[in-house]
């Protein structure tokens, strides 16, 4: 984004971040001084003018009201000016916003006072010693990317449908100024809401954690679930189609994945990632899965992997070989299948849920699943497993 003067290039947050901030790097607050500029500032970059300036030199009267509501204030700082104004280093406020998923806007006058005041709020944890720089730029990430897919999808689901003018010669901006006074406080409301719920979960997790070293490195069982033919019926369907048959995919599997007391890690179009704290959770979210699609004549075949053992969680995100090896069980199964391995098997036998043997059990009944061993076979990448087939029993 230009400023007014020609003559003077605009700034990206990193380039400014050298002439302007403290230039320590240890995201410790600048000493406050005069208006709250930290010591040894270099001046203010010329001032790009009163209001926000894009490439054409023009900005949506309406669209900036509906920004304005939406933010709670309007837009009368530069990156420079919000920086100082929250008493950090341009250094540390340029990784802070790019961590949000924020695009850089050299020095045109873009940030509120919101911008400010979590600017204070993420230096004041790092401050007091609450979090690490690093921890809390990945706080920022996090946050910035589970709430970036969160808006888009609300947009596009729901937001977007609903604006649509009601007659001819309405704007969508006059139907989405009154629609977004509506909808934002209760929105607002209801993220904070399953924000916290989702919090106590997890750190009831964490708590229940025999010790520091599970809290990362934990045994849990993972289960992959993957739609056969997707890639045909990307030739097949309309878009619209695809996107119809995609959202009621990972809606049904979140409900049931959910419901069942697992936890959804992540969904990629035709394929969810799904964990568990013991194997027969996942065992019976994966054959309710194959079930439930079974029954849905509009959608696909699918087929499950799940695997047992350490896996390392970062921002939501698990990673492994176990990981890996569950992935692998997916490729390999055959439609309408849940593919286990020894792992897996060991915990059913140990947890009573599948016996060691049927041909050496008298009484079957008191088992909830089967295991049928499969021939061993080179996985890429993990050498030779033996997997085994997963069925009600």
């Amino acid at each position: 984004m230009t400023v007014d003067d020609p003559g003077t290039p605009a700034r990206t947050y990193a380039s400014a971040s050298a002439e302007d901030g403290d230039g320590d790097g240890d995201g410790a607050r600048a000493d406050a001084g005069t208006n709250g500029a930290g010591p040894a500032e270099t001046a203010e970059p010329p001032d790009p003018g009163p209001g926000p300036v894009d490439p054409d030199g023009e900005e949506d009267p309406s669209a900036l009201r509906i920004e304005e509501l939406i933010l709670g204030s309007e837009r009368q700082y530069t990156p420079f000016q919000a920086a100082r104004a929250a008493g950090v280093s341009m250094e540390l406020a340029s990784r802070f916003w790019r961590a949000m998923g924020f695009a850089d806007v050299g020095q045109a006058r873009a940030l509120t006072e919101a911008d400010v005041l979590a600017l204070r709020r993420l230096a004041g944890l790092v401050e007091a010693g609450l979090l690490s720089e690093s921890m809390a730029v990945q706080v920022a990430r996090s946050t910035g990317q589970t709430t970036a897919r969160l808006a888009d999808w609300q947009i596009d689901s729901f937001l977007e449908g609903l604006t649509e003018p009601p007659e001819p010669g309405m704007t969508r901006n006059e139907v989405t100024y009154p629609l977004v006074q509506l909808l934002l406080p209760e929105l607002e409301e209801f993220l904070v809401y399953v924000w916290r719920r989702q919090l106590a979960a997890a750190t009831g997790r964490v708590v229940q954690a025999q010790d520091d070293e599970e809290m990362v490195d934990r045994r849990q069982a993972i289960g992959f679930a993957d739609l056969v033919g997707f890639t045909r019926l990307t030739r097949r369907l309309e878009d619209d189609e695809l996107g119809e048959l995609v959202e009621a995919f990972e809606t049904t599997s979140a409900d049931l994945v959910a419901a069942h007391g697992g936890r959804l890690i992540k969904a990629l179009g035709d394929e969810i990632l799904y964990v568990a704290d013991d194997a027969g959770t996942a065992a019976e979210i994966g054959l309710r899965l194959i079930e439930t699609m079974a029954n849905d004549e509009t959608m696909p075949e699918l087929r499950v992997g799940l695997a047992f053992g350490t896996m390392t969680t970062r921002m939501g995100d698990v990673f492994g070989n176990t990981v890996n090896l569950a992935s692998r069980l997916t490729s390999i199964a055959p439609k309408d299948t849940v593919l286990v391995d020894g792992a897996v098997r060991a915990e059913l036998t140990a947890s009573g849920d599948a016996p060691e043997s049927e041909k050496e059990s008298e009484d079957l009944s008191g088992f909830r699943f089967a295991l049928q061993p499969l021939y061993q076979r080179p996985v890429r990448g993990l050498g030779v497993v033996e997997p085994w087939l997963l069925r009600r029993r």
